[in-house]
């Protein structure tokens, strides 16, 4: 099969398009034929070197697509099923071997497409705002990078839950995506103080949760944002890991801080499908709306590291094989 592999890390040049041997299915698992491949920032992470997989390794790890053949002892699913997940690594292929329970089948009107879309970022932005911390009617809440896959997705779930919604971003077509996805104050941080802003906008009191993807750039000013036990939950850093933390940082306003991640929400096959068939199932209502930004053949992840890292996408970036 095709694959994309890294040797060493680095940057997007490090990514080879290669041949490699098909993988076959052990008990519990499923060989997939892929579809679809989402592309997302941890991918980079990987790459470069700040999460540090075992080499030669194959990125990615959500993608939607057909099984084509089961190990011994798999129930969840059968060959033919069209089915999606994340969590699980080696996607930037023609195939790839799966822990069957990770799987999620899909129903006929949702494309391998769209699956590969929702599956990471749809479930992300539905854990940090049912779970992490739950938003409720009335909250004030802060989304950096309002107009990337995430930040979209998690403007619309906020919005539905009757919370005010502030976001960050760096353009005014940025700008104007992030409003048509519900966001009601919308923060170019490259012309003004966010956390300013922020102040201004609500008096002083600040905002129950900053959900906070960009890291070492925002940081200190998401701090800055909150009101008094409110939450700073750190899901990302594409600007860079952050400071080490002090914890007097936290006291003065008994403020709570999270890193948290989506494995750990979709710890058991329950979970993982409760949360898949919200995300499926509001995009079948058309409650919840995706936005594909491009996608490009699998030969070219480089280019699609490119666009991620230079922040020149808004919404989801794909591969296909």
């Amino acid at each position: 099969m095709k694959a994309i592999v890294v040797h060493e890390f680095g940057g997007p040049d490090v990514l080879r398009y290669e041949d490699r041997p098909d993988p076959v299915p052990g008990p519990g698992e499923a060989l997939v034929e892929i579809r679809a491949i989402g592309v997302n920032y941890t991918d980079i992470y990987s790459r470069s070197g700040l999460y540090r997989p075992a080499l030669p390794w194959i990125p990615g790890s959500e993608a939607a697509g057909v099984v084509a053949a089961v190990g011994d002892g798999v129930t969840e699913v059968r060959p033919g099923d069209r089915v999606a997940w994340a969590s699980a690594p080696g996607t930037y292929a023609e195939r790839a071997v799966v822990p069957a329970w990770r799987l999620v089948r899909l129903p006929e009107d949702v494309s391998f497409e769209t699956a590969a879309a929702a599956m990471l970022q749809g479930m992300t932005a539905h854990y940090l705002v049912s779970s992490t911390y739950p938003v409720a009617a009335g909250d004030r809440v802060l989304v950096h990078a309002g107009a990337g896959g995430v930040g979209l997705l998690l403007t619309q779930l906020a919005k539905a839950r009757g919370a005010t919604v502030f976001t960050t971003v760096s353009t005014e077509e940025k700008a104007r995506l992030s409003r048509e996805a519900g966001a009601d104050v919308v923060i170019r941080y490259t012309e003004e103080d966010f956390a300013a802003r922020v102040e201004r906008e609500t008096d002083g009191e600040g905002v129950a949760v900053v959900y906070d993807s960009v890291g070492a750039a925002t940081f200190a000013g998401s701090l800055a944002c909150l009101a008094p036990r409110g939450y700073l939950v750190l899901f990302g850093q594409s600007s860079g890991p952050v400071p080490a933390l002090n914890p007097g940082d936290f006291a003065a306003r008994s403020l709570f801080f999270t890193r948290p991640s989506l494995v750990h929400y979709t710890r058991t096959r329950a979970e993982l499908l409760e949360r898949a068939q919200a995300v499926l199932d509001a995009i079948r209502a058309g409650s919840l709306k995706l936005r594909l930004f491009a996608t490009l053949p699998l030969a070219e992840a480089a280019e699609a590291h490119r666009l991620l890292e230079g922040r020149r996408t808004t919404g989801k970036l794909l591969l296909t094989p």
